[in-house]
């Protein structure tokens, strides 16, 4: 009979728990548990994704040893190595450039909230800069800036499980069924419970099929489509004019933003309907509760802090905020990017959003951590390659389970920067396309082998827990960190996790009273969580008290600015990055589960329209050659009827067909986060199907030979 561990998935931001089936010492299924959010369902993640832990070696070897670059190969060492020459190259180099010249990430891959308080804490106190940023940065970034701005929180403001009861879900830019197959399930519910669905979206998406009504929006036209929406509702006085009064700032600058946005001036630029966009929010005016749900068709533009910011205006104009099954709801893709943002991961604010340019708060951490800390913000993640090779600032940067040359835009030019630092330290469980770059390499556990806390997309604090017993000489993320620290002269040593958690919440008043014992009892604890005796918080700003300086929520509109690299003859077509149901980001977990992997595997697909296939002579499931400004890649084409002329999509999980290959680091000026989901691209069909096909074939296999760290010779920083 095999053991049950009750943990959480680590796959999504959904905070799905369940059983991980554990027999001799191997995990050998999962379970779904009755968690808060899941009610015991899992997607195919939740089902399959355990399998990376037996390492089968699928696409890559797990790392068992750390490994120091000697005469330009990669060598195993001991710890005791490894940890000494890490503390002396970085100090070296703080000592010679100063402490802005180290950068250093956070991880929302699985290590759990622990690990990045540890490591934000290094960073800030041992290596003394506020450089630590994370992959929020390319995704939910938009999200915390723009939320923190209109209504004092950048998170979700209702709970997932609230979703299946609001009476209208207003989905922007969001596919739940690919990213969150869970929440999902919450949107059929409310449809079969009788709510109203309306979907932005420029691609009939699974959502689409259900809904109400669907607005195909030109790709890169948000702005102008939420700003017509308020001018609708202001214009037609289908907005809540006491709770504006009473509860909100700014309207009168906000009328005059949007005067020029009628659903007429918007059709010009958006494609939809003047009269479907009037439909649209007559809709969701009358309904007694409703929701905007939104995720990366949101975020990944150039200028999404402003959309967030427009989309949160038509909660506040309509007063659907502080009740139940109601708000503005950010789901977080990856399974801990919002507990890497409440645990300070960020250039800008210590743990619990508290930032960093505030004397008070910051004195109080000097106190706790004993040393003086650093009074300005720090750099983002997305700044990295322009502060290397344009300005010279960087010279070393510490990546703790990232892996920017696969996830982040523009990866020839990432490529480059990493060959010009000094100094390259990668920590994480799998090689990496990253880790090719790496001076040293530091092995750690996995989600499955550590305790620690996840925060779910809505706030939920959630216990995981260990279940097998690592193979080889590997080491919790904490424990890395703190060994590193203290061998740079910062004694830092924890005896487990609980006490990390306990020293981050007594500086963090959101999560006080957030204790381990109280997830125990409860299952889960959302935040805000200010006291022992506090249950947790469900939907935020109750009684409509806001988080903002005022207490109000600030209403905002703003011109819209089309992306900012626009097809034209040479390159026609548009490209958007999506993801899909069976893989997850870099595909080192997934493609190592044989489950998934059968799913789909190399290069990956291209989703294009039929009239666009007829165009190039192009057919369904052939090798085809994609080209940006930035590189060039093969993929296999899919023809697909929810894809509009002259749009593309790719996702981002694949070595081969390695989209970011393409994309653009065009950043939004707020939030620093890049326009992926919007660059222009040329198609090409290739007329020897069969060489393709080889080619492909030979591609994969070179980078399965570099990633094989017991094969490979990683020599001069392979930059290839």
């Amino acid at each position: 009979m095999a053991d049950k561990v009750l943990t959480v998935c680590p796959y999504c931001g959904s905070g799905c728990q369940l059983h991980l089936l554990v027999d001799k010492g191997q995990v050998i299924g999962a379970e779904p548990a009755n968690g808060r959010t899941n009610e015991g369902t899992l997607c195919l993640k939740g089902h399959y994704g355990w399998d990376f832990l037996n390492d089968p070696q699928i696409l890559t070897a797990r790392l068992r040893k750390p490994m120091i670059r000697k005469n330009g190969v990669m060598e195993e060492v001991e710890w005791n190595e490894a940890i000494q020459y890490t503390a002396e190259r970085l100090s070296a180099i703080k000592e010679k450039y100063g402490p802005d010249s180290i950068m250093g990430t956070g991880s929302a891959r699985g290590p759990g909230n622990e690990a990045n308080y540890v490591m934000q804490k290094f960073m800030r106190a041992v290596i003394g800069t506020n450089n630590i940023d994370h992959c929020a940065r390319v995704c939910h970034g938009p999200s915390v800036a723009g939320l923190t701005y209109s209504l004092g929180d950048g998170a979700m403001s209702n709970s997932i499980p609230e979703i299946e009861h609001s009476d209208l879900l207003f989905v922007f830019g969001y596919n739940a069924p690919e990213t969150h197959p869970i929440v999902a399930r919450r949107i059929v519910a409310a449809k079969q419970r009788g709510a109203k669905i309306i979907v932005c979206d420029p691609r009939m998406t699974e959502t689409g099929r259900i809904a109400d009504m669907w607005l195909p929006l030109k790709g890169g036209s948000n702005m102008a489509l939420v700003n017509a929406f308020g001018h609708v509702l202001v214009h037609e006085g289908l907005y809540d004019k006491r709770y504006v009064e009473a509860n909100t700032e700014g309207f009168a600058e906000y009328v005059e933003n949007i005067k020029k946005y009628t659903p007429e001036y918007a059709e010009g630029i958006t494609g939809v309907k003047a009269a479907d966009i009037r439909a649209a929010m007559r809709e969701y005016a009358k309904a007694p509760t409703a929701t905007i749900l939104y995720g990366m068709g949101v975020c990944q533009f150039s200028q999404a802090v402003d959309v967030v910011k427009g989309l949160a205006s038509l909660a506040l104009l309509t007063g659907n905020l502080g009740k139940p099954n109601v708000g503005i709801g950010p789901v977080r893709g990856q399974n801990n990017v919002q507990g890497s943002c409440d645990m300070g991961a960020l250039p800008n604010v210590y743990p619990g959003y508290q930032d960093v340019i505030d004397t008070a708060v910051r004195k109080k951490f000097e106190k706790a951590w004993g040393v003086e800390l650093p009074r300005k913000k720090g750099y983002s993640l997305t700044e990295v390659p322009h502060l290397i090779l344009k300005e010279n600032k960087l010279k070393a940067y510490y990546i703790f389970g990232e892996d920017p040359v696969q996830s982040d835009p523009n990866a020839a030019e990432l490529r480059e920067a990493l060959e010009k630092l000094e100094f390259v330290v990668v920590q994480d469980i799998f090689m990496n396309k990253t880790a090719l770059h790496a001076d040293v390499i530091l092995p750690s556990t996995a989600w499955g082998e550590h305790d620690g806390v996840y925060s779910s997309a809505d706030r939920g604090f959630q216990r995981i827990r260990k279940a097998v017993e690592p193979q080889g000489d590997v080491k919790p993320d904490w424990a890395i960190i703190s060994e590193v620290a203290t061998a740079m002269g910062y004694p830092m040593s924890y005896a487990n996790t609980e006490e990390i958690w306990d020293e981050m919440r007594s500086l963090s008043p959101l999560f006080a009273g957030a204790s381990y014992q109280k997830m125990e009892e409860q299952g889960g604890v959302q935040w805000p969580c200010p006291t022992e005796d506090h249950p947790g918080t469900p939907y935020l700003y109750k009684g409509n008290q806001f988080s903002t300086p005022s207490g109000k929520g600030r209403l905002f509109a703003c011109e819209w600015r089309p992306p900012q690299e626009q097809p034209d003859a040479q390159f026609p077509l548009v490209l958007s990055t999506v993801r899909e149901v069976g893989h997850y980001s870099v595909r080192t977990m997934t493609g190592n589960c044989r489950a998934l992997r059968q799913l789909s595997d190399e290069p990956g697909f291209i989703q294009i329209s039929p009239e666009d296939g007829a165009d190039l002579n192009i057919l369904d499931g052939e090798i085809v050659a994609i080209s940006s400004r930035r590189g060039r890649i093969m993929a296999r084409a899919q023809i697909s009827d929810r894809v509009q002329k002259g749009a593309t999509y790719m996702t981002y999980h694949w070595w081969v067909g390695a989209c970011n290959e393409l994309t653009a680091d065009f950043l939004d000026p707020v939030s620093k986060t890049p326009e992926l989901k919007y660059c222009a691209i040329r198609l090409e069909r290739i007329a020897d199907q069969a060489q393709a096909e080889r080619d492909v074939h030979e591609s994969y296999q070179k980078i399965r030979r570099q990633m094989n760290v017991q094969e490979a010779v990683l020599a001069d920083k392979v930059t290839r």
